[in-house]
């Protein structure tokens, strides 16, 4: 039997983690328990223990989704049992600000990575920190299916900007307002697509910055929206962009990547590891609205060829479909296990 405690596992606006995701994939082979869905963190912390020593005679593997956030007190909690119990436990590092949390919680760190059988980094870039750290890690990247993303063609560009992400402050949601409200001093058609949950607060950030420069009318703002209907509102537009401040492997620049969209987004984290400059998209500084509006303008004149980059993404993108990514898995639960 396997534990799995997804600390975001839940239908209610959160996006499946990679193990979420291939949960119906993985129970045709292993025996798997999943907890905990509930809202409430304390409802949930006490749905993970009572999951936990339900289960913990007939476990061989726990799998503990692993955030920076105050979420990463549930997989400290779960590895101090799990060395109790002497059972083998991974966390599975998500989020770009982990290595923050290595810092201000060190010790705390020490144990909870320390002590796992192995941690599980989607991210190269969180795989060369925590090696750095003395950590045991592996790589195992987050993946897509191909196949549900169909390519479309853009023979120009214009702008018509399309953000994918949470409303979040590490998302840095405001900078996408600030960079529409620059386009426009050229660009008097710009229309700027914003698709994600909020969970900070920080949609009513948007809205209010968005009023306060004058660029509502050129903004759209969609919430969450279910996989295939982002999809087919992605043809409306022409350039994907990202803003994140901090950031790991983003499954919605992979996302971007394979619907042909060209990319610009911010060098930060992991996702220099994802996307080469100016062969499969275009990086810029954090925070920058300016060197957005120059990529921008750039893909819109053809100083950028778009259209390569499209194809370039789309080509590297392949190496993280399911069908490849899932292997990995496999192979990984069975050494565990035996």
């Amino acid at each position: 039997m396997i534990l799995y405690f997804g600390n975001k596992l839940s239908t209610h606006g959160y996006t499946p983690t990679m193990i979420e995701q291939l949960l119906p994939d993985l129970e045709k082979r292993y025996t798997i328990i999943s907890a905990s869905s509930k809202l409430n963190p304390i409802i949930r912390l006490f749905d993970m223990l009572l999951v936990f020593f339900k289960n913990i005679n007939s476990t061989k593997l726990i799998l503990i989704d692993t955030y920076s956030t105050n979420a990463f007190y549930y997989t400290y909690l779960l590895a101090v049992l799990s060395s109790i119990f002497s059972k083998p436990y991974c966390p599975i590092l998500h989020g770009g600000d982990l290595p923050n949390r290595l810092a201000s919680s060190p010790r705390l760190s020490r144990f909870t990575f320390g002590q796992s059988f192995i941690n599980i980094s989607p991210s190269v870039y969180l795989k060369q920190i925590f090696e750095q750290e003395g950590f045991r890690i592996r790589h195992i990247p987050n993946f897509i299916e191909i196949s549900n993303y169909p390519m479309a063609i853009r023979k120009k560009f214009r702008p018509r900007l399309l953000w994918v992400r949470a409303f979040h402050k590490i998302y840095n949601p405001l900078l996408a307002i600030y960079v529409l409200e620059k386009l426009l001093v050229k660009w008097n058609d710009t229309k700027l697509c914003m698709v994600g949950p909020d969970k900070d607060d920080s949609l009513n950030s948007v809205k209010q910055l968005a009023d306060q420069l004058g660029v509502r009318d050129h903004l759209s703002i969609k919430g969450k929206l279910e996989k295939k209907e982002w999809i087919k509102l992605s043809e409306e537009y022409d350039i994907f962009i990202n803003t994140s401040n901090f950031d790991n492997l983003p499954v919605s620049l992979m996302e971007a990547m394979a619907l042909g969209l060209p990319i610009i987004t911010t060098n930060v984290g992991g996702i220099p590891f994802l996307i080469n400059h100016k062969s499969t998209g275009i990086l810029v500084k954090p925070n920058d609205p300016d060197e957005f509006v120059v990529a921008v303008n750039d893909l819109i004149s053809g100083e950028a060829n778009g259209l390569n980059l499209a194809a370039n993404a789309r080509n590297e993108v392949f190496n993280y479909d399911k069908s490849k990514v899932i292997t990995q898995w496999f192979e990984f639960i069975n050494n565990a296990i035996k």
